[in-house]
């Protein structure tokens, strides 16, 4: 009888053991859910405070000229898209407030972390994101461009991230690339640094 006690116990503690990782196991899945749902609200809030940001400018027509057959071209967008001075492959970080690194721009999907594939020319900057929403930015919108290790939460080694600041509207953003070939960085930063300065420069003479 103690024999058949003992093994009747330790089944039903195996059953025992068996519901509380049950139930720990489903109250970390109900904690995990509501942070997610914490972080969805809290995205749609950013979103609705950044409702005042314009919409992106789309990319150029590489093979036209003229906007939807005939029109003119939308303002701020170019007619051509240039001869490409520099181009990159690589991951889109994220982009902020100018100079505030973890104020996380969300609006029109600036958000969303993705791969990219940029091209700079004369008429300005192609952001070309799969997955993701394309933009572009029009070289008389170009601030600066600078090494840094860190935007939108996102943190890697120093001089690891390509930062382009530019205007959009009346804000003033940071975006962060990184190329699958970080030496590749230096040569955006003089890129963008010279044909901002001979802007400048041209604008001042006039």
């Amino acid at each position: 009888m103690t024999l058949i006690n003992l093994a009747a116990e330790q089944k039903s503690a195996e059953v025992t053991d068996w519901a509380a990782r049950l139930g720990w196991v489903a109250g970390l899945l109900l904690f995990i859910a509501f942070v997610y749902w914490l972080m969805r609200q809290g995205w749609k809030w950013r979103g609705s405070l950044q409702s005042g940001l314009p919409e992106l400018a789309a990319l150029p027509s590489p093979t036209t000229t003229l906007n939807g057959g005939g029109k003119p071209p939308l303002p701020g967008m170019p007619e051509q898209p240039g001869e490409a001075r520099l181009e990159l492959s690589g991951r889109y970080h994220g982009s902020t407030t100018a100079g505030q690194w973890l104020d996380r721009i969300v609006a029109h999907g600036l958000g969303t972390r993705s791969r990219v594939e940029l091209t700079l020319t004369d008429q300005g900057l192609a952001v070309v994101r799969p997955g993701a929403n394309d933009f572009f930015i029009p070289a008389a919108d170009l601030r600066e461009a600078r090494l840094d290790k860190g935007i939108a939460g996102k943190v890697l080694a120093e001089g690891g991230l390509l930062i382009v600041t530019w205007a959009h509207g009346d804000a003033l953003l940071d975006s962060g690339f990184r190329s699958d070939h970080a030496a590749e960085h230096a040569a955006w930063v003089e890129a963008v640094n010279t044909m901002n300065h001979a802007r400048t420069t041209e604008g001042t003479a006039r």
